[in-house]
C-alpha cells in the first residue's frame, strides 16, 4: 500500500515529540491519548507560544503571502487565480527545509500562479478545515475552490514550479473547453463523472511479453505493478488509464503506459523488488529501471510522461531562414521561435559562424522541453524580419523569440553567449521579461535565399579594365 505523503515534522522529546506523534499519525489526537496525554500536549502547545511568535517561516518581504482566516477567503476561495498553499507548523522541521524552496517557487511564479503559506499551529481551524494531518501539507486550489486537491509532488522548486505550471495548463484547457470544474486533478474529476475506465490504451505486460516490448523495445515505458484486490490500484484505474490516452496523443506512441497484474506475473514482481501495490516503475531503453514518485493523479503522469520524452527526444532542428515555408510553419507550430540575425559571413568566416551556430544549439537542447522552434538569418538576408523585430541592421549578431499568436517579441539585451542567451531564455520561461508588438503587427515577408554551404564567403569579383587603347604617354602633357 502507499504510504501517506504527508511529512512528519521532526524534533527531539517533551513538546516537540507529541507534536511529531500527531503529525505522524493523525488518529494521535489529543482525545486519543487520554486525560494524562492531552494535557501533555496542550502543555507543550502552550510553551511553543512564544518559540512561535519569533520564528515565523515566511516575512513579508517574501514572495509566499502569508493566509489567515481573516484573508483566507478573499484571497483564495474568491479569487480567479490558481493557488498553492502549504499548510505548515514552525516547529516542524520537513516545514523548515521547504522554506527556502518554497520562497524561490513564489519568486518563480510570481505573477503567474499564486503561493500562499498557512501557520496550521496557530489557525487550526483552518487547518482542520481542509483536513491537515501532518506537515507540510501542500493543497492545489483550481478554478474550483471548494474542491482542494493534494499536492503530491517533489519538495524542490523546480519540481514544485513544474507542477504549477501543469496545473495551470489543466485548468486554462478546461476553461477553453467550457468546463467550470477544472484544475489541478481535472482528469481524475471527468474520468468520474463519465464512468469512464476505458483501458484500451494502457498496455498489459506478462511474464512473456514484458522483455520484447519494455527491456529491449526502443520506447520509453511507465509501468504499474497492481493487485486487483488493491484499493489504491483501484483508485489509480482512471487516472493511469486517462493518462494513457493523453500521453499516446502528445508524444505520438513513444511514451507508452503499461501495467502488470504482479498477482499473477510474479516472476516479474520478484524480478524488479516490488513489495506493496501500485508500484510504478520508468523504464528506458540501456538504462536500469526508476522508480516513479510523482503524484498519482493524470496530470501528475502525463507532465512525468512529457519530461520523459522531451529528455530522450533530440534537440529541435535549428533552421537556416530560407523561405516563408520554413519561417512561418516554425513558429506558428511553436508557442515561441527563437531567432538570431547573425553576422555577414564576409565578417565572420566559416568558424565564426559556426561557433554563433554551436552556441544555439546547445541552447536548443538545454530548452528543449519547451518545444520552442529555432532559426537563424544573415543580416541583411531578411531586412523586413530584422525591422519589425527592431533589430535594424546593427549590432550583430542578435537575437529575438517571436511569440506568434500574439504577434509579440522580446528581444536579447545581453551578450550572444551561453550564459546571455541562458538568462533571457529563463526569464522567458517564467513569464518574465519585456516585449513589444511585432512592426506591423503582421508576421514581415520573407525572401526567398540561398542556404548557406558552409563555406567562407568569397568576395564579389571586380570587373577586368582594358588599357589598351588609353595614351599613358599623354598623361604627363598639360592641356590648354
Amino acid at each position: 500500500m502507499i504510504e501517506p505523503r504527508g511529512w512528519a515534522a521532526g524534533g527531539g522529546g517533551g513538546a516537540g515529540a507529541e507534536r511529531q506523534m500527531l503529525a505522524r499519525d493523525p488518529d494521535q489526537s489529543p482525545a486519543a491519548m487520554g486525560t494524562f496525554g492531552a494535557s501533555r500536549f496542550l502543555l507543550g502547545a502552550v510553551s511553543c507560544t512564544f518559540f512561535l511568535a519569533v520564528n515565523s517561516l515566511y516575512s513579508s518581504s517574501d514572495d509566499v503571502i502569508e493566509l489567515t482566516p481573516t484573508n483566507f477567503n478573499k484571497e483564495v476561495i474568491q479569487s480567479d487565480s490558481l493557488w498553492l498553499v502549504e499548510f505548515y507548523a514552525p516547529w516542524c522541521g520537513h516545514c523548515q527545509r521547504l522554506t527556502p524552496e518554497w520562497k524561490k517557487a513564489a519568486t518563480a511564479l510570481k505573477g503567474v500562479v499564486k503561493v500562499g503559506a498557512v501557520d496550521a499551529d496557530k489557525h487550526q481551524s483552518l487547518g482542520g478545515q481542509y483536513n491537515v494531518r501532518g506537515f507540510p501539507t501542500i493543497k492545489v486550489f483550481g478554478s474550483n475552490k471548494n474542491k482542494a486537491e493534494d499536492y503530491q509532488g517533489g519538495r524542490t522548486s523546480e519540481a514544485i514550479v513544474d507542477a504549477a505550471l501543469s496545473a495551470l495548463r489543466s485548468l486554462v484547457k478546461d476553461r477553453l473547453s467550457g468546463k467550470s470544474g477544472g484544475g489541478y486533478n481535472s482528469g481524475k474529476q471527468s474520468s468520474q463523472e463519465s464512468g469512464s475506465t476505458d483501458k484500451k490504451d494502457v498496455i498489459e505486460l506478462t511474464d512473456d511479453s514484458f522483455d520484447k516490448n519494455v527491456v529491449n523495445g526502443d520506447d520509453v515505458w511507465l509501468v504499474e505493478f497492481y493487485a486487483p484486490w488493491c484499493g489504491h490500484c483501484k483508485n489509480l484505474e482512471p487516472e493511469w488509464a486517462a493518462a494513457a490516452a493523453e500521453v499516446k496523443e502528445q508524444t505520438k506512441g513513444k511514451v507508452k503506459l503499461g501495467a502488470v497484474d504482479a498477482t499473477v506475473n510474479q516472476m516479474l514482481a520478484s524480478r524488479y523488488g516490488i513489495r506493496g501495490f501500485p508500484t510504478i516503475k520508468i523504464f528506458q531503453k540501456g538504462e536500469d529501471p526508476v522508480d516513479y514518485d510523482g503524484g498519482r493523479t493524470r496530470s501528475d503522469i502525463v507532465a512525468r510522461a512529457l519530461d520523459l520524452f522531451s529528455e530522450s527526444a533530440p534537440p529541435p532542428e535549428l533552421l537556416e531562414i530560407i523561405d516563408e515555408g520554413v519561417a512561418k510553419s516554425t513558429c506558428d507550430a511553436h508557442q515561441l521561435c527563437v531567432i538570431a540575425v547573425l553576422p555577414h559571413i564576409l565578417d565572420t568566416g566559416a568558424a565564426g559562424r559556426n561557433s554563433y551556430l554551436e552556441v544555439m544549439l546547445k541552447m536548443a537542447d538545454k530548452y528543449k522541453k519547451k518545444m520552442w522552434g529555432w532559426l537563424w538569418t544573415e543580416a541583411g538576408a531578411q531586412s523586413e524580419l530584422e525591422n519589425s523585430l527592431g533589430i535594424g541592421g546593427f549590432g550583430y549578431p542578435a537575437m529575438a523569440a517571436v511569440n506568434a499568436r500574439k504577434m509579440k517579441f522580446a528581444l536579447l539585451k545581453g551578450s550572444f553567449s551561453e550564459q546571455g542567451i541562458n538568462e533571457f531564455l529563463r526569464e522567458l520561461s517564467f513569464g518574465r521579461g519585456s516585449t513589444a508588438p511585432v512592426g506591423g503587427g503582421a508576421f514581415p515577408k520573407i525572401n526567398a535565399v540561398e542556404p548557406w554551404d558552409g563555406k567562407d564567403g568569397e568576395l564579389p569579383v571586380e570587373d577586368d579594365i582594358d588599357l589598351s587603347d588609353v595614351d599613358l604617354d599623354d598623361w604627363d602633357k598639360d592641356e590648354l
